[in-house]
C-alpha cells in the first residue's frame, strides 16, 4: 500500500488542531517529510518501525513503571514519523519559556529571602505556607548568581485553535532529555536523508550547554571544578538518563554512599582518598538529599549537604527548594509573578486553572466534571490525576471524597483536545494527541533552548494521557525553516 492510500484513511478529528494536516491539504512544514514518504510502502515503514525498536533495546533506553505488575522496566515506544514545528514557532515559544523561567527565578530568590511579592499580596501568603514543597531550610540561602532554575521542562500543549500554552512548569528533577537525544540519533539511522535535506536544528549540543553552565556554577577561585551527578541509584525511573548524561558530559555519576561531608565540604570517596565536589548536579527530591535537615531515615543523601550548601561551598543544580513554585496551585499565579516581576504580558498563556480550595471553583468544577481533568498539585507522572470525560460513577465518588478532604491539594482544568500528529501505528498512519517538553537551561549568561524537545503522544486511540508511565511513547521533534 503506498503512502497516498495510507492517507486517504487519515482522518483527524475536526475539533482538533491536526499538526499536518489542515483538512484541506498537508502543511507547508511536513512536505519534505511526505516527498521521502511517498517513496516508501508499509513493508518499509514496518522495517524502519522495526529497526528503531531494536535500536532502543540495544542501547537499553527504558523508564520505570512503578505501579505495573508485569515488571518494572520497559523499552519508550517510539513513533517513527518526526513532530514538525516551525522556526517561527519555536523562536516565540523560546521567548515565552525565556520569560517565564526569568520571573519564577525571581520569584524564587523572593520566596526565600524578602516575600515581598507575599507582602504586597500578588500571591497569599496561606498558599506558600501550605506547599508541602516550600522547603523553609532553604530560606536565607545564597545561590551563585541567583539562579534557582538551571534546568527545567517546561510542558506545552496546543489547542484546538493552533495556539501553545504552557500545561506545567518542572523545575525540579526534570527528566526525559536523554529520550530526545536518543530519538533524534534514531532518526538519523532510519532516515538519514530525510533529515539531512530538512534542514532540522540540531539537539546533540545539549549535553555541551548543560556541562558548560554547572561549570559557571563553581566558585571562581576554583580553576577545575569538580561536578558529579547524584543519582538514586539503578532502581530510579530515570536511571538510564543519569548514565548517560554522566557519560555524554564526561563527570562521575554518584550515589549518597559515595558522598561524605567534613568541615562543611563535600567530597567523594576515590581510590585517592578524599576529592572535593564543587557543583552536584542531583536527580535526588529535596526530602532525601540530608538526612540531618529532611527525612531522617535517608539512605539516599548525604548527612551535611545542607549545611556545606549554606555555606557556599558546594552549588547544588536545581537548588533545593524549588518545588513551591512548581506546585500545580502556583502555577495559575505565574503570569502574575511576570507581570510583577518584570512588568510584562506574558508571551505564552496559561491552561485555564481552577483551584480546588475555592468553594465557588469546587462548585463550578464539581458541576462540569465531565469537561475537567483533574490533579493532584504535587504529583507527576499522570499519578494522582482524574479525568472526568472517562471516569466510572464508582471512581468519581470516591475521588471526590478525597478532594474535598483536602481541596488545597488539587486543581482542574477543562479538557483541552491537544493537538494531533501522525503516527505509524499497526501498519497505518493515525492521528494521536500529543505535548511537548522543551529543556532549558539557565545560566549566568541568560536562558538558552535546544530547538527542539521531547514530544510525548498518547499511543492509545482518543487517548490525552501522553506520560510514559500511564503508556504513552514519544517521537523525535524537528524545528525547521520553512521558505
Amino acid at each position: 500500500m503506498a503512502i497516498e492510500q495510507l492517507l486517504k484513511n487519515y482522518i483527524p478529528n475536526e475539533n482538533t488542531w491536526d499538526e499536518m494536516y489542515d483538512s484541506k491539504s498537508i502543511r507547508r512544514q511536513y512536505g519534505g517529510v511526505f516527498s521521502t514518504l511517498e517513496k516508501l510502502d508499509v513493508e518499509n515503514l514496518s522495517n524502519k518501525h522495526r529497526l528503531a525498536g531494536e535500536l532502543f533495546m540495544n542501547q537499553g533506553i527504558t523508564f520505570t513503571v512503578y505501579n505495573n505488575n508485569e515488571g518494572i522496566e520497559r523499552i519508550f515506544p517510539f513513533d517513527i514519523i518526526p513532530r514538525i514545528i516551525t522556526g517561527e514557532e519555536w523562536d516565540n515559544l523560546e521567548k515565552g519559556i525565556g520569560q517565564r523561567l526569568k520571573a519564577l527565578n525571581m520569584f524564587l530568590r523572593d520566596i526565600y529571602h524578602e516575600q515581598q511579592i507575599l507582602n504586597d499580596g500578588v500571591i497569599p501568603a496561606e498558599l506558600i505556607a501550605s506547599c508541602p514543597d516550600y522547603t523553609r531550610e532553604a530560606f536565607g540561602i545564597n545561590v551563585p548568581y541567583d539562579i534557582y532554575v538551571h534546568i527545567s521542562g517546561i510542558d506545552l500543549i496546543r489547542g484546538a485553535d493552533g495556539k501553545f500554552y504552557i500545561l506545567e512548569d518542572n523545575l525540579r528533577t526534570p527528566s526525559g532529555v536523554s529520550y530526545m537525544l536518543e530519538n533524534r540519533e534514531v532518526t538519523k539511522r532510519i532516515f538519514p536523508d530525510m533529515l539531512s535535506r530538512s534542514n532540522v536544528r540540531s539537539v546533540s549540543n545539549y549535553p555541551v550547554l548543560l556541562h558548560e553552565i554547572l561549570l559557571e556554577l563553581a566558585s571562581a577561585q576554583v580553576s577545575k571544578p569538580y561536578i558529579v551527578i547524584l543519582t538514586p541509584g539503578i532502581y530510579n525511573s530515570a536511571y538510564y538518563e543519569h548514565t548517560f548524561l554522566a557519560r555524554q558530559m564526561g563527570v562521575d555519576l554518584v550515589e549518597g554512599r559515595d558522598l561524605v561531608v567534613d568541615n562543611h565540604k563535600v567530597y567523594t570517596k576515590t581510590t585517592n582518598g578524599l576529592k572535593q565536589v564543587h557543583v552536584i548536579y542531583r536527580r535526588v527530591d529535596d526530602s532525601f538529599l540530608d538526612p540531618l535537615a529532611f527525612k531522617q531515615d535517608s539512605v539516599l543523601g548525604v548527612p551535611g549537604l545542607l549545611s556545606a550548601y549554606r555555606r557556599g561551598n558546594v552549588a547544588i543544580v536545581n537548588a533545593v527548594g524549588n518545588g513551591v513554585a512548581d506546585d500545580k496551585a502556583v502555577y495559575t499565579y505565574v503570569p502574575d509573578m511576570i507581570r510583577y516581576y518584570l512588568n510584562e504580558e506574558p508571551i505564552l498563556d496559561n491552561v485555564p486553572t481552577y483551584q480546588l480550595s475555592d468553594p465557588d471553583a469546587m462548585q463550578y468544577v464539581f458541576e462540569n466534571v465531565r469537561n475537567m481533568v483533574i490533579k493532584n498539585t504535587n504529583q507527576s507522572g499522570g499519578y494522582g490525576m482524574v479525568m472526568g470525560s472517562t471516569i466510572s460513577e464508582e471512581e468519581w465518588s470516591k475521588a471526590r471524597k478525597e478532594i474535598e478532604k483536602s481541596p488545597r491539594n488539587y486543581i482542574a482544568q477543562p479538557i483541552i483536545q491537544l493537538s494531533t500528529v501522525p503516527c505509524f501505528i499497526d501498519g497505518k498512519i493515525q492521528p494521536r494527541h500529543v505535548d511537548l517538553r522543551p529543556y532549558a537551561l539557565y545560566g549566568p549568561s541568560g536562558t538558552k533552548l535546544v530547538p527542539g524537545g521531547l514530544t510525548r503522544v498518547a499511543l492509545k486511540e482518543g487517548s490525552l494521557v501522553v506520560n510514559s508511565s500511564q503508556g504513552g511513547g514519544s517521537k523525535d521533534t524537528w524545528i525547521i525553516d520553512t521558505l
